[in-house]
């Protein structure tokens, strides 16, 4: 979910990432019932991801036990720009170091991250 003016965040609570003293964790949560079922729908189905190195650590310790809510999570390729990580469990993780990485896969076939 993102915000007009730039704030993007998960559906979790205001707990989700207070990181960096962000006070507002839980905002897309009144929009759940009108907006978020459309969401979900078209999140759920088989992609690939390109995800910051905050995002994956959070999904890494969640998602690869719970993908029957997510069926093809596991599956998808997870793309991660991190400058400290280099290799995960996670099935079809790869790691990227620079923007030039993440240019380069934009411009490389395959689907629509």
């Amino acid at each position: 979910m993102i915000s007009l003016d730039g704030v993007l965040q998960a559906p979790g609570g205001p707990e989700e990432d207070a990181s960096g003293g962000f006070k507002h964790g839980g905002w897309t949560a009144p929009y759940g019932d009108e907006v978020y079922g459309k969401a979900v729908e078209e999140e759920l189905k088989p992609a690939d991801y390109l995800l910051g190195r905050k995002t994956f650590e959070i999904w890494v310790d969640y998602w690869p036990e719970h993908a029957d809510f997510w069926p093809g999570i596991n599956d998808g390729t997870k793309y991660v720009l991190s400058k400290t990580m280099e290799k995960s469990d996670w099935k079809n993780s790869v790691f990227l170091e620079s923007l030039t990485d993440i240019e380069k896969l934009k411009n490389s076939k395959g689907s629509d991250i």
